[in-house]
């Protein structure tokens, strides 16, 4: 299998991907078939457009599938170590103050693959992920983002 180098998960994210390459291999494949059975009986597959939907459904499921396992296959799984909350690493949850307008932020820091901004997980190579990677509570940092540059403290570290 190619290599797409190193890739550190959360359990969580490592799981979440497993779920998801299960789903994939049990349910959409076989939803796929029923679709491109179905089309076929409709006769000739030329100008035959339930076909040609199903054949893309196909094809995007079976790339994910080797994306999937690709990332599975080089993913090393992210254990706790002895930082007790000392310092923000990858798998940190992170309670953020804007110095600019007093709001708190939430935020766990996890690799790019399992990033999820509806679920306050960002990545440690987005702006405010890399700036406060390694840093401490009480720590003020300067986050450099499309919007502007804005300054953070660090109130609490799980």
């Amino acid at each position: 299998m190619e290599s797409i180098g190193e890739l550190l998960l959360t359990r969580d994210g490592f799981e979440k991907l497993e779920n998801e390459l299960m789903h994939l291999k049990n349910i959409k494949r076989e939803k796929i078939a029923e679709q491109l059975k179905e089309a076929l009986s409709y006769g000739d597959i030329v100008d035959n457009t339930e076909y040609e939907d199903a054949k893309n459904n196909q094809a995007f499921v079976e790339g994910r599938i080797i994306t999937i396992e690709k990332l599975l296959y080089n993913a090393r799984l992210l254990e706790k170590d002895n930082n007790n909350g000392h310092y923000v690493v990858l798998g940190s949850t992170v309670k953020l103050k804007c110095l600019d307008t007093n709001k708190i932020s939430v935020y766990s820091i996890v690799s790019t693959v399992e990033s999820d901004p509806f679920e306050n997980k960002i990545s440690d190579e987005s702006p405010v992920g890399k700036a406060i990677l390694g840093a401490a509570v009480g720590d003020q940092v300067k986050v450099k983002a499309p919007a502007g540059i804005f300054n953070y403290e660090i109130e609490d570290i799980q």
